[in-house]
């Protein structure tokens, strides 16, 4: 009895992985190299590169997502490839995960370890005199020990607006999704461009909140681990905002003008909702112990 078997597809050798790593390459260097010519007053090229990175990220993930969607759309994936595809997804969040913990942690860290330890508590007092004598143990930690003070950043205005922004793209992504499975192809298309313009909404808020800190606050990168702590969790949340931005935009475009996806073939919009909602999961927890506590 002949035992029937399932294709297997074994996409060609690809250009992409290695534009996408030089891409991330020239945006770590240039970003690391823009930051501090900004904070030492002096011009360079880190921004230059930066941008570059930036273009050649975009330009990478245009050609990798025309690909893929050639050859979804040509029948040539399996169950297996299906299968790849969703665990491939979830190892790439659980990355994330892991990413934004490390952050968590150095601010737990700071705030629960560094700042009593610094105040005297234990038995280091001798230590922390020798190091920070006027030290106070409080955060947010607005005081560096060169004597600079800046004002955080009250979780009341913009970033309470942000997080019913990015609360609200979620219920509508969540809508957006009910429709594409029922068969309702204008909620879909209306309750997706919704979710994008709230995530477009939420950058711009977070750009304008960012100039607000540095022209009023006085809050910079280098204002201690409360500047720190503020700007790298923030800022990398910012980023992750924007390339989930990228990826509903792609899904909406595919279904406004090529009418894309079914309510039995829609891994792609799955994904992009999958990493939607984590980042509003992350933003809710750096809410909260970022602006609020």
């Amino acid at each position: 009895m002949s035992k029937t078997y399932d294709k297997y597809y074994v996409p060609e050798q690809s250009p992409w992985p290695i534009v996408g790593a030089v891409a991330l390459f020239m945006i770590a260097f240039g970003a690391g190299n823009f930051v501090n010519e900004v904070t030492r007053n002096k011009e360079g090229y880190g921004g230059y590169l930066l941008l570059a990175g930036v273009a050649v990220l975009l330009f990478m993930l245009v050609g990798w997502f025309r690909n893929v969607i050639d050859e979804s759309m040509h029948g040539l994936y399996s169950k297996q490839m299906d299968r790849s595809f969703r665990q491939g997804m979830s190892w790439f969040i659980f990355s994330e995960v892991m990413f934004f913990a490390a952050f968590f942690g150095a601010l737990f860290y700071a705030r629960m370890i560094a700042m009593p330890w610094l105040d005297g508590a234990s038995n280091n007092a001798m230590t922390a005199q020798l190091l920070w004598p006027d030290f106070s143990a409080h955060w947010p930690m607005t005081k560096t020990p060169g004597g600079t003070e800046t004002t955080a950043m009250p979780w009341q205005g913009l970033p309470l607006y942000n997080t019913l922004i990015l609360l609200t793209s979620s219920v509508t992504l969540h809508f957006a999704h009910v429709g594409l499975e029922q068969g309702k192809r204008t909620q879909l298309k209306l309750m997706l461009t919704l979710t994008v313009l709230l995530g477009a909404a939420f950058l711009a808020c977070q750009a304008y909140e960012y100039v607000h800190a540095y022209r009023d606050l006085g809050l910079k990168l280098d204002s201690g681990i409360y500047g720190n702590t503020f700007f790298l969790l923030t800022g990398f949340h910012g980023l992750h905002v924007t390339l989930g931005a990228i990826f509903l935009l792609v899904i909406l475009l595919r279904i406004l003008l090529k009418n894309h996806f079914t309510a039995h073939n829609h891994f792609a919009f799955q994904a992009a909702a999958w990493y939607w909602h984590f980042v509003d999961v992350v933003w809710l927890c750096l809410f909260v112990f970022v602006y609020v506590l």
